[in-house]
C-alpha cells in the first residue's frame, strides 16, 4: 500500500508517523497523483501543532510535484501521464500517492524538474501574490524600498530575486550573518541581522529615516510592532505568517497615530481559489523561473520517513531556501 505521514494528535514533531493508506480512484473534479517530491512549509508546523486546526487523523503537506495517474470526470486541463505540480488545500502532500482536487494542480513545464517544482510552488506563488498583488495604496515603483522579514527562507530567497527583477530595493532581515549573506547573494539590496542589530534603527540608517511603503512579515509576534514603526504614512503592513507565534490582540486605533497605516493578513489560498487565478499565477512563476531571473534553492532534502527531523530543523531555524521530502 502507498505510505503517508500522518498525525493522530496535535503536538510536536514526534506526532508525525509513517502509515499505510488506501488510495482509490479520483472522483469528479479530482486527480490521482504519484509524488516525486513534496514541499515543506511553516504552515505544516501550524497544522501539526493545531494552531491551524484540521480534522484528525491528518496527512500534512500543502505542495508537491509528480505524475498524474488518473483524472476524474470534468477534469480537462490535465490527463494521465502529465507532469504536474501544486500548492493546494486540503493538506495531504506528505505521501507517495494521493487523490486531490484538480483545480489548483497545473501542468509542469518540461524545463522544471520535480524537486524544483516541489520546492517552489507554495513559496513561489506566495512571493508572486505579495509582490504583484499585495501592494500599498500608493503602488510600488522601481527604486522603492520594501522590507521583507525572513529573507533567507524559502519565500524570502524567491522574493529577493523577484523584487530585484522588478527594480525594487528589498531590505531583508534574517537571524544570522550567514543568512544575511545568502539574502544579499540572491538580490536583496540590504540585509539586517536581527540577532545582533535593532532592525528598526538599522532600517532607518539605510533609508535616511524615511519609512517604506510596505512591510512583508511572516514572522509574526516578534516583529509585528517594530514593523509598524518602519512604515511611512499610508504604508501597508502585510502579514502572511506566524513563525514566532501569533500576533497578540491588536487595537486598530494604533494605526492612526502611526500614519493612517493599512494592515492586511494575507493567505495564498484566497488568491488561488479558482483554476483560472491559479493558472495565471503559476504561469507568472514559471516564466520568471524559466527566464533565470529567479533560481530556486533546494538546500535540504529528507526522505519522507524523516519528516519529523525535517520539522525539527525548520522550527530550529536551521534551514535556508527550500526543503523537500522525497517519497
Amino acid at each position: 500500500m502507498p505510505r503517508a505521514i500522518q498525525i493522530a494528535a496535535f503536538g510536536g514533531p514526534e506526532q508525525l508517523q509513517l502509515v499505510d493508506v488506501a488510495v482509490g480512484e479520483p472522483g469528479p473534479g479530482e486527480i490521482r497523483i504519484r509524488h516525486q517530491a513534496c514541499g515543506l512549509n511553516f504552515i505544516d508546523v501550524y497544522q501539526r501543532t493545531g494552531l491551524y486546526a484540521n480534522p484528525l487523523p491528518l496527512t500534512l503537506g500543502m505542495e508537491g510535484a509528480g505524475i498524474v495517474e488518473a483524472v476524474g470526470t470534468g477534469v480537462t486541463h490535465l490527463a494521465a501521464g502529465d507532469r504536474a505540480a501544486y500548492a493546494s488545500q486540503p493538506p495531504g502532500a506528505y505521501c507517495e500517492v494521493r487523490v486531490m482536487p484538480a483545480k489548483c494542480v497545473v501542468r509542469l513545464p518540461d524545463a522544471i524538474d520535480f524537486d524544483t517544482a516541489a520546492g517552489m510552488m507554495l513559496k513561489g506563488l506566495t512571493a508572486q501574490y505579495l509582490l504583484k498583488k499585495t501592494r500599498p495604496v500608493e503602488g510600488l515603483e522601481p527604486g522603492d524600498f520594501v522590507l521583507f522579514h525572513a529573507a533567507a527562507g524559502g519565500v524570502g530567497l524567491i522574493a529577493c530575486q523577484w523584487a530585484k527583477a522588478l527594480g525594487l530595493q528589498l531590505i531583508g532581515t534574517a537571524g544570522s550573518a550567514a543568512k544575511c549573506a545568502l539574502a544579499l547573494e540572491h538580490g536583496a539590496a540590504f540585509a539586517i541581522d536581527y540577532s545582533r542589530e535593532d532592525f528598526v534603527a538599522r532600517f532607518k540608517d539605510i533609508t535616511g529615516g524615511k519609512g517604506v511603503k510596505v512591510v512583508y512579515d511572516s514572522v509574526g509576534k516578534d516583529t509585528f510592532d517594530k514593523s509598524l514603526d518602519c512604515l511611512r504614512p499610508f504604508g501597508l503592513m502585510a502579514a502572511f505568517g506566524n513563525a514566532s507565534g501569533p500576533v497578540p490582540p491588536f487595537a486598530p486605533g494604533a494605526l492612526g497615530p502611526k500614519g493612517s497605516l493599512y494592515l492586511t493578513r494575507q493567505t495564498l489560498f484566497s488568491h488561488i481559489a479558482t483554476r483560472e487565478s491559479t493558472q495565471a499565477m503559476a504561469d507568472d512563476l514559471f516564466d520568471v523561473v524559466g527566464s533565470g531571473a529567479v533560481k530556486i534553492r533546494i538546500d535540504q532534502r529528507f526522505p519522507l520517513a524523516q519528516a519529523a527531523e525535517a520539522h525539527r530543523a525548520l522550527e530550529a531555524r536551521k534551514t535556508t531556501g527550500s526543503t523537500i521530502l522525497l517519497p
